[in-house]
């Protein structure tokens, strides 16, 4: 019963307080995802609002232009789940940064090279002593470059490296700024066009360096929302499954690939092409010891150890964990994989 038409203080009181919970309640299932541009299925269920609707959580997505600046936003507290090469999330590991990294986003294979401008003078990685060669530091294609200049017996200190995130690379390269650029696409497809490969990442796994990228999470966020991230993995295993099962499908005039090419600034005919280069490994293959499995001497923790005893001998982190197995957790695959 109302008095001269007002609500009761009580009654008045009580409806702020559920309203305030309601509010409190829904805050919880909102999560900010740090996200790149790498060619990947994972970009069609963001662009349709599926994870969304599968998980039931609002999701901020925010690009970066580097798995360097992803972990430097997840260091800070603003963003819960963001994506990284296998570099910069050893560097963030080696660091001690409370982090899980629970599912490959790609097996980078043959998706990153170092491409040299024609006329450059460029025709072998010992050729880039004295050249300014492009990459975004702490990254994946960063450390490949490193590595090739390792095994090709060159000082990095005789090549002038630049650290640019992959639109100033695009810039610098249409300026003509650059000799030479260690990167992915989309930018990769752009560089080769008045470029030469000299090297890909697939070449430099055979060296024993193979590189990745990945879905990290914080540690203590995803313990208090397992099952978020739970059916997160769900649904991207199930459209990296259904890429690999259907690969001709997946044209420049496919809605697929025209929500890849929209995500990530792409333009559709480039599309297929480029993501054919990566591997996307199975909700199985990634719960293997091949990859997240294994502890200590899992593939993951292996190439994270490996990686990080490589960037302190070259000054680019201070220590090396102990056990990198401490920064993997499989479970999240295992049950994506039943």
């Amino acid at each position: 019963m109302t008095l001269n038409g007002r609500l009761p203080r009580w009654f008045a009181a009580l409806t702020t307080m559920v309203v305030a919970c309601g509010a409190a309640v829904a805050q919880t299932k909102e999560v900010t995802f740090a996200h790149q541009d790498m060619l990947v299925p994972l970009r069609t269920v963001m662009e349709s609002g599926e994870l969304e609707k599968a998980t039931g959580y609002k999701i901020n997505w925010r690009m970066f232009g580097g798995g360097g600046d992803v972990i430097r936003a997840m260091a800070s507290g603003d963003v819960q789940i963001g994506e990284a090469g296998s570099s910069p999330i050893a560097a963030a590991a080696s660091q001690g940064q409370d982090i899980h990294l629970f599912w490959i986003l790609d097996d980078i294979a043959d998706a990153e090279a170092l491409v040299a401008r024609n006329g450059s003078g460029i025709a072998s990685v010992a050729d880039l002593k004295g050249k300014k060669v492009a990459t975004p530091f702490v990254s994946t294609a960063h450390y490949q470059l490193l590595a090739a200049l390792n095994d090709a017996k060159v000082n990095a200190k005789e090549v002038q490296i630049l650290n640019m995130r992959p639109p100033e690379v695009a810039a610098a390269w249409e300026r003509g700024d650059i000799d030479a650029t260690f990167i992915w696409d989309p930018v990769l497809t752009k560089v080769k066009g008045n470029g030469k490969v000299v090297i890909s990442s697939g070449d430099i796994a055979k060296l024993g360096k193979p590189t990745f990228d990945a879905i990290m999470v914080n540690k203590a966020w995803a313990e208090k929302n397992q099952d978020f991230v739970t059916k997160l993995i769900a649904a991207i295993a199930k459209q990296d499954a259904d890429y690999n099962a259907a690969k001709a499908k997946w044209t420049a005039d496919s809605e697929d690939v025209k929500a890849v090419a929209k995500i990530v600034g792409a333009k559709p005919e480039d599309v297929p092409a480029a993501m054919a280069a990566y591997n996307f490994p199975s909700a199985k293959e990634q719960a293997s010891n091949t990859w997240l499995g294994g502890g200590k001497d899992g593939g993951v923790a292996k190439a994270m150890a490996d990686t990080a005893n490589f960037l302190k001998e070259q000054g680019r982190i201070t220590a090396v964990a102990a056990d990198y197995s401490a920064f993997v957790n499989p479970t999240y695959a295992a049950a994506a994989a039943k």
